[in-house]
């Protein structure tokens, strides 16, 4: 009947994790509102860094929050200046001075959905075309090795006066399956004529087992009651006491931001051209004319 279902929240507890790790019964509702404080905070501060997603974690008077980015540079600062002034809004948000940031950064961020989504979003924002937005991340993403992509623009695509709905798929995107891993992200692009939905669907190929075991599950709560990671395999941390340099001696955060979306093949990037064309010269004058008071 067209009732969809998050496909992070479908598989949560089966082949997905928490994004935030953590249990009370008195103070709830307090750590609640403080994880959505926490996450709107960092993505309105540093809005140009990728972030995909953030983890929080707390493990008595503890807290760790985890910031997937692929652009750590930004998120870092010099010298790790901006990291250290995040780290401060957070202690005052939260009230704790044992808050850990760790940035964490995202390798090949063709297959992370939210950032693909970040990527049309940002292209329709810049005026691009959404069909020719939309093809160049299906192409990305399978050239990236994913198994199946499916990309979605809701609103008034091309200024239109009325809202629709268009997408394309490649590959396999089986939603109904849960040992799938699915990964799924939606963002919002603010144009001039209203905001645009972007939502992002990525198949990666099948997890087994795909069910937890007893064991696991006990190895996890024992690792996080005694203050320890729940995650199974170390992560690698970006830190900011060294950062990384380009070959000529900069910084990485003070090189300009490459776009989350590059371009297609050059044969794509030509048809879409022409396809454009096409469109511009078959298009019928069927908007509703906005004249002017003294036309």
């Amino acid at each position: 009947m067209g009732q969809k279902v998050n496909p992070y929240g479908f598989r949560l507890g089966v082949t997905t994790d928490w994004k935030s790790r953590w249990f009370s019964d008195r103070e709830y509702t307090d750590y609640l509102i403080e994880d959505w404080k926490i996450r709107d905070y960092l993505m309105t501060q540093v809005p140009h860094a990728a972030i995909s997603r953030i983890e929080v974690e707390r493990t008595r008077d503890r807290l760790r929050i985890d910031v997937h980015t692929a652009r750590p540079g930004i998120v870092i600062g010099r010298r790790g200046a901006e990291a250290d002034r995040l780290r401060a809004g957070l202690t005052k948000i939260t009230g704790n001075n044992k808050v850990q940031l760790n940035i964490q950064e995202i390798k090949q961020p063709e297959l992370d959905a939210a950032l693909i989504a970040q990527g049309v979003a940002d292209q329709l924002a810049g005026r691009v075309a959404f069909r020719r937005a939309m093809k160049r991340a299906v192409q990305n993403a399978q050239k990236a090795g994913a198994l199946g992509i499916r990309v979605q623009c809701s609103g008034r695509l091309g200024g239109a006066e009325m809202s629709r709905t268009e997408w394309y798929r490649e590959g396999r995107v089986p939603l109904h399956t849960l040992r799938a891993d699915i990964d799924y992200g939606f963002r919002e692009a603010k144009t001039t004529y209203g905001r645009i939905g972007v939502k992002v669907w990525i198949y990666k190929g099948d997890i087994l087992p795909y069910k937890q075991t007893a064991e696991d599950k006990i190895a996890r709560e024992a690792a996080m009651a005694v203050g320890e990671t729940s995650g199974g395999q170390p992560r690698k941390v970006v830190s900011s006491a060294a950062r990384p340099r380009k070959a000529d001696g900069t910084p990485e955060e003070l090189v300009e931001a490459t776009p989350l979306l590059k371009e297609a093949d050059p044969e794509l990037e030509k048809l879409l051209d022409e396809e454009e064309t096409i469109a511009r010269q078959t298009r019928q004058g069927h908007e509703t004319p906005h004249f002017r008071g003294d036309d």
